[in-house]
């Protein structure tokens, strides 16, 4: 596990671990390193000045973009999924504020995450140095594309909702890599799906319902699909 600098680790302690006594452990995650990681990373790290009285609140929170930093347990439970063993390389798809390639970083040998808006990934990228983290590099880009030029990866998780798995992160998984992504026909509920590749076999398994943002891109949904999207939720 990474050694952390850049905080006091005993400011918020009390609440790190009320949230995994509370809002992991308490709803059957198990994984003792998934827990361990999110007893050490200093959510409020990662949000909004104005919004870091909530950081240990049992629910998302905007980051800016129209984006946001995921529940708690949505992270956790994500981890858990993937099934990180400590030499594994990691590919994240939605850097968002950084705090889940934070709780990666300490599961795994290193992980590459990639994010398509340019301020939140150089945000990210500072709050995840100032942490002194320094096995995440982080990528401005399509991530519906992967990232071809660092893989192949023992895991992908893919923290916004896809319409369908792309292709291409097939093929940038090792032989017994997973994926985790949240899949469905419309851009606000999906159902979380771990993919296992097995040689030229790829196996299904749907975890159960979420909702997240939307995964735009090339091999994902279009930018006015999910702007049109908005738009009638607004109205509705």
């Amino acid at each position: 596990m990474t050694q952390l600098g850049g905080f006091d680790p005993t400011g918020t302690k009390w609440q790190r671990e009320a949230m995994v006594a509370d809002q992991l452990a308490a709803r059957g995650l198990t994984d003792q390193s998934v827990l361990a990681a999110m007893n050490v990373i200093p959510r409020e790290h990662f949000i909004p000045a104005q919004l870091r009285e909530h950081a240990y609140l049992d629910g998302a929170l905007p980051i800016g973009d129209g984006q946001t930093i995921s529940q708690p347990y949505t992270v956790a439970f994500m981890c858990e999924a993937l099934h990180t063993t400590p030499t594994d390389r990691i590919l994240e798809i939605g850097t968002g504020s950084g705090y889940g390639a934070a709780v990666l970083s300490q599961l795994a040998k290193e992980v590459h995450t990639i994010e398509r808006i340019p301020e939140l990934a150089d945000a990210a990228a500072e709050k995840l140095r100032q942490l002194g983290i320094n096995n995440v590099f982080v990528h401005i880009g399509d991530g519906t594309l992967g990232l071809p030029e660092a893989g192949p990866f023992d895991g992908i998780i893919v923290t916004a909702g896809g319409e369908q798995l792309p292709r291409c992160y097939v093929q940038q998984l090792k032989d017994g890599g997973r994926i985790v992504i949240p899949l469905g026909e419309t851009m606000r509920q999906q159902s979380m799906c771990r993919f296992t590749r097995q040689r030229d076999n790829l196996y299904r398994e749907e975890l159960g319902s979420f909702a997240f943002v939307p995964l735009i891109g090339a091999e994902g949904w279009h930018v006015d699909e999910a702007m049109h999207e908005a738009e009638r939720e607004s109205e509705s």
